[in-house]
C-alpha cells in the first residue's frame, strides 16, 4: 500500500464481532473468511475509500495505547493482505 493509497472495503464483505475482541470478515459469494483482532476492526472501519495511510495509523492511535512504531508498516501489509483476498480495494 502506497502511503497515497485510499483503500476502500469490499461492501459485500461481512463483519461479525462476536469472539471476545476478535473478528471475522466473510466474503458470502467466495465463502472466504479472514480473523481480525481489534487493531484490524479499527482499520476495516476505515477503509472509505477516502483515509491514507497516515489516516487509519491515526485511527489505531486514538484508539489503543502503547502502539508500536511499525503501526504503519503493520496497517499496510494488512490492507495489502485484504485486497490480495478481494476483501477490498485501492
Amino acid at each position: 500500500m502506497k502511503p497515497t493509497d485510499m483503500p476502500k472495503a469490499n461492501p459485500a464483505i461481512g463483519l461479525r464481532e462476536d469472539f471476545e475482541d476478535w473478528a471475522v470478515l466473510f466474503d458470502p459469494n467466495t465463502t472466504d473468511a479472514i480473523g481480525i483482532n481489534p487493531v484490524g476492526v479499527v482499520v476495516w472501519r476505515k477503509l472509505d475509500g477516502a483515509s491514507t495511510l497516515s489516516d487509519l495509523v491515526a485511527a489505531v492511535h486514538a484508539t489503543f495505547d502503547d502502539v508500536p512504531d511499525s503501526v504503519a508498516d503493520e496497517v499496510s501489509a494488512f490492507v495489502d493482505n485484504l485486497t490480495k483476498k478481494g476483501f477490498a480495494s485501492l
